[in-house]
Formats: C-alpha cells, structure tokens, sequence
C-alpha cells in the first residue's frame, strides 16, 4: 500500500505480521534490542527486514541498519530512508540521495487519539481544521491523522536539520482528497541547498489503517 503514497524514485516494503522465519539481525541490530520484550525484537526484526528488501530493490545487498542518532536508523552512504511501524503493520521506504533529499513515512491504526492528546499536538487551526473534517461522514480518524502527517514531516526533516522537533514546530493542513501540506514555524530544514518552509505529502486510508508519507525530491 505504501507505494500508492510514494514518487517512483523511492522503493518501498512492507509486511503486516512479524515473521522470524529467514530473517535476521546483524550484531550491531541484535545489541540494540538486546534487552527488549520480544514484541519489540519481532517488530525491529521485521522492519528491518522490510528496509533490506526495499533496499535490494536499489541494487543494495543486505547491509545493518541499527539506530543513530535519536533512534533514527544509519542508512548506507547515498541513501536516505524510513521506517515506521503499528500494530499490524511494518514499512520503510528508501531512495538513492542523489535522487531524493530525504524521505519519511508513518503508519498509524485508523482510531481517534486517547482523550486530551489532540489538545497535545494541535495547534489551535488544525483543531479548528479537525472539527471541519470531522463533520464528513465515513471519515478517518482526523485526529490521528494529523498526528501521523505530523511524524512523517518530522521524519523527513531530522536527517536535514539534525534536530528534534516539537509538535508546535509545525502547521499542517489537510486535504480530504489524500494529500497534506506542512509549513514549518521553525527555521526550515535545508536541502539541495535551499531553505524548504513547506512540504507536500499524501495520506492513505485503508484496512483500518492511516499511512502518510513525504518525500523531498
């Protein structure tokens, strides 16, 4: 499904239950997680087995991802990716560099946000945009989408502008028609060169599920 959302220069994987079997971590990957609960490992395991797939479609052989710099993964030189993953769901997506500045992704379960978390995350127009949105019948989960517009901007602006950020950091706005835009309230991240203050991106909806992803081209 995640293609759907994605420019063709970015390949993709994904896979909707853990499946040990053939897979595998590098050393550096299993001492990441050596301590977790076995969900975790399986859900490491198999996101990463995603990323080596959707590598390979690049003419990449399986190279260790283990997680960097706030947990984000260390792709291989000249390549730019992203990993996301919910309940029922695993995903990465990765581009060569000299194609793609940076790329993020989410998935997130197609459910309203727990109560107060949306005060949380909002800004006072995109609530104002969610109760727009909210009055269409047969509609997403609005409020997690937005989260999940939100974590796909950050995922695609931390390996420009090597810095967290906080949900205020940002102004999204979303179409009803799949798509989104983001304007950053921060100093942009930089790519090509060039400041970036807004992106585009695109929203999925299917199989109780809600996937977003940006791409900077």
């Amino acid at each position: 499904m995640i293609e759907e959302i994605l420019p063709r220069e970015v390949a993709s994987a994904e896979a909707f239950e853990d499946d040990d079997r053939g897979n595998h971590l590098f050393n550096e990957e299993r001492a990441a997680v050596m301590g977790a609960v076995p969900a975790r490992r399986r859900e490491f395991t198999t996101v990463r087995h995603c990323a080596r797939a959707a590598l390979g479609d690049l003419g990449i052989p399986p190279f260790p991802l283990p997680p960097g710099t706030q947990r984000a993964p260390r792709w291989p030189a000249g390549v730019v990716g992203s990993m996301t993953h919910c309940a029922g769901y695993r995903a990465a997506a990765v581009a060569r560099a000299s194609r793609v500045h940076s790329v993020g992704i989410d998935a997130e379960r197609d459910e309203p946000l727990p109560e107060g978390v949306l005060e949380m995350i909002g800004l006072p127009e995109e609530r104002a945009m969610i109760d727009r949105l909210g009055a269409r019948r047969s509609a997403p989960a609005w409020d997690r989408l937005l989260f999940s517009c939100k974590e796909a901007v950050y995922k695609v602006s931390f390996p420009l502008a090597r810095r967290m950020l906080g949900f205020d950091a940002v102004r999204v706005d979303i179409a009803a028609g799949g798509r989104f835009g983001a304007r950053f309230l921060v100093p942009p991240p930089v790519a090509g060169g060039r400041a970036v203050p807004r992106v585009t991106g695109r929203w999925l909806r299917r199989d109780g599920l809600l996937l977003t992803a940006v791409a900077l081209c």
